[in-house]
């Protein structure tokens, strides 16, 4: 540790900190436009200037390392002025400089309200310049449908250019020029094509940079902000819900060091409008082939009319990619006390198998624990599709010091150098059998990380080896967990929980789905085909596949509309928060099914929220620690997997999604993610060519 006076304070700080990280620990504020604590230093804006007693002028304080402070004649601590006239001034005459060509439009700038340059002239500069030349004018730049571009207002900070290029490992910015004729803009001026890209715009500290979609559609103060918890795929970032009355406008995402960081994906972000459109509103019924609306009352009855003249060991019932552990719970009693065993949640496949501990279908070395390990092998995954905030993470790690990864399955761009192994079984066969010289990067790394994707998961083949291969390399260790599931599906870890799998003599999803039973309880399961004969009664928010499918729908909420428990891949609970209503008739899904309940005549035991979330904690206490990742036996887990018999299918790993921005019934239901989506296979066809 290093003693450093600042503003007369002392403080002890790492060699290794730049200024302005001791002037945050001694409490000073620091202003900064290029500076971000995420990526690299460019020491572009000078808007960090402090007076460094000894130094013959102001120096950057992002990037001047408290190790290169000389101390005092007489051996005193360094010393940073960051209050003092000469910081002021310097402070006052880089503000005039930045201004000289910004277009000062912010009456009409749709960053008024939240930006950063706005603040900081207020605070640290003048009230007038003496700049009477022309400003200068850069035309506008297509980057893309997500981000739109106002040039004129660049600072040239490069936030934008250094995240696409480091978090996201796409460079798709990049600098033309120099001096006066410098502009940012992506080569030939063609769509970024990050699935994070969005993320640039929230960087952009002047509104050069701003979200297209929201353009001009709505003013920061006019929002009422929720935080809660994204469900677009398995990862559970943090995420605010900015709603004007009823109406969602805008998602931002929320600081978790432990799963996103302060990222999101641009699917997360833009199936704002899929939240609008297509939404079921009102109960339907079936007659004559055709649907029509109902009322409650007549949904019910035909539900209770249809069950009372079935067998009820023909009932079946599946669970989507979006429920809620709360639906699942209310849904798995109201079918064991209907007396059927056909209840599964796993649309991926059987191989997932709750009987065996909670390690054997979660990803336990965490995703903070990806930093650690020292070697990585993807089997039957694409991180970057399935999971973009993870792959994040990876390459983080990558980043951090270069490691050895592996990847067996479909070849893909995950955005860091890897080795691909094989497609499918049968290189991870010979990957155990030491014909691949990656497992000697295996055994000898210290901290190995396992990574099985639903596509060979589902398995149990596949999933034995796997687990296996882990027990052989040492992956799975008092101190080290390196063996984890990575699902896409934000409802699968909280539906295997609550043990939604089929009982004694049950039907698997297949099976069910397959025509198996006669009567269906679907609760949002939308990427499945349900064969010719069962009633159908479909529970979801969007006229997507199921709806088209079903004989009785019932309307429910969006993650939006209810508060609700979700468990990510790493068995961690979180929690989404109401930002708003479900339209017209539609209720929240625990809600229907406890009054279908009473209309079937098997009560469930709860008539609030937090009467079932009692009876839920009763059952499953670990639903109570939010935020907490339970405890389970990683090595027992592993080494019952292991011992598990079953062949695994022949030929490559297909990821189970095969477009990224059309994943559910809300991102299809968005006309952005459409042209996002359309973008995509635009680009993948001219690189098949």
């Amino acid at each position: 540790m290093t003693k450093i006076l600042v503003d007369g304070i002392e403080v002890d700080v790492p060699a290794e900190y730049t200024l302005l990280q001791a002037c945050e620990v001694a409490g000073a504020e620091i202003p900064r436009f290029c500076f971000h604590e995420r990526l690299s230093i460019a020491g572009n804006c000078r808007m960090c200037l402090v007076e460094l007693k000894g130094a013959p002028k102001p120096v950057a304080s992002c990037a001047y390392a408290v190790k290169d402070c000389r101390p005092g004649p007489n051996g005193e601590p360094p010393e940073v002025l960051t209050r003092s006239g000469g910081t002021k001034k310097a402070r006052e005459g880089v503000m005039e400089f930045l201004l000289i060509n910004h277009p000062l439009d912010c009456p009409i700038c749709d960053q008024g309200g939240h930006c950063d340059l706005q603040d900081q002239a207020m605070a640290y500069g003048v009230d007038s310049t003496r700049y009477k030349e022309n400003k200068r004018a850069v035309e506008e730049k297509y980057i893309g449908p997500l981000v739109r571009t106002a040039m004129n207002r660049c600072i040239h900070c490069t936030r934008c250019v250094r995240f696409l290029a480091e978090v996201a490992g796409v460079p798709d910015l990049g600098a033309i020029g120099r001096g006066e004729d410098m502009e940012i803009t992506s080569y030939l001026e063609q769509a970024m094509g990050s699935e994070l890209q969005g993320n640039v715009a929230d960087l952009c500290p002047v509104g050069a940079l701003v979200h297209k979609p929201q353009s001009y559609n709505v003013r920061p103060w006019e929002l009422s902000k929720t935080e809660s918890i994204d469900v677009m795929d398995a990862v559970g970032s943090a995420i605010r819900v900015d709603a004007r009355g009823r109406e969602v406008m805008q998602i931002e995402p929320r600081v978790n060091e432990d799963i996103n960081e302060e990222w999101i994906s641009d699917k997360t972000r833009h199936a704002v409008d899929g939240l609008r459109v297509q939404r079921l509103d009102r109960p339907f019924l079936r007659e004559n082939g055709r649907l029509r609306p109902a009322s409650w009352g007549e949904a019910f009855q035909a539900i209770a009319n249809k069950i009372k003249g079935t067998d009820l060991k023909r009932i079946g019932a599946v669970v989507g990619d979006l429920a809620a552990v709360e639906e699942v719970f209310a849904l798995k009693q109201l079918m064991v006390g209907l007396g059927t065993a056909h209840l599964d949640c796993r649309q991926a496949g059987p191989g997932l198998d709750p009987a065996l501990g909670r390690a054997a279908y979660t990803f336990n070395p965490t995703i903070p624990g990806i930093e650690q390990a020292d070697a990585i092998l993807l089997v039957g995954t694409n991180p970057r599709l399935e999971a973009s905030l993870l792959n994040v993470r990876i390459r983080k790690r990558w980043r951090m010091a270069p490691l050895a990864v592996g990847l067996i399955g479909e070849p893909a761009d995950l955005t860091y150098p890897h080795v691909q192994i094989g497609a499918g079984p049968e290189s991870l066969a010979a990957l155990a059998r030491g014909e691949h010289s990656f497992l000697e990067a295996l055994k000898a790394a210290q901290h190995p990380l396992i990574v099985v994707g639903e596509s060979a998961a589902n398995q149990p083949g596949v999933l034995a080896a796997a687990a296996s291969l882990a027990q052989a390399v040492g992956a799975v260790t008092p101190e080290w967990n390196g063996f984890g599931i990575l699902h896409n599906a934000a409802a699968r870890v909280g539906a295997l929980d609550l043990g939604f799998v089929p009982g004694e003599g049950g039907l698997d999803f297949t099976g069910i789905v397959g025509g198996g039973v006669d009567v269906l309880f679907n609760l949002g399961a939308d990427e499945c085909e349900i064969a010719p004969g069962p009633f159908v009664i479909y529970q979801g928010t969007h006229g997507d596949r199921g709806a088209q499918r079903a004989d009785v729908i019932l309307p429910g909420a969006a993650y939006t509309e209810k508060n609700a428990t979700y468990v990510n891949t790493e068995g961690r609970v979180q929690m989404t928060n109401r930002a708003g209503f479900p339209p017209g008739d539609a209720r929240e899904d625990w809600a229907i099914l406890r009054a279908l309940s009473d209309v079937l005549g098997h009560k469930l035991g709860y008539d609030s929220l937090t009467a079932l979330r009692r009876a839920l904690y009763a059952e499953h206490p670990h639903f109570a620690a939010l935020g907490a990742v339970a405890q389970s036996d990683v090595a027992g887990a592993i080494e019952q997997l292991a011992s598990r018999s079953g062949e695994g299918a022949r030929g490559a790993f297909a990821s189970p999604v095969r477009d990224f921005y059309l994943t559910n019934p809300i991102a299809r239901a968005s006309r952005v993610l459409a042209e996002c989506s359309s973008l995509a296979r635009g680009r993948a066809l001219e690189a098949a060519e």
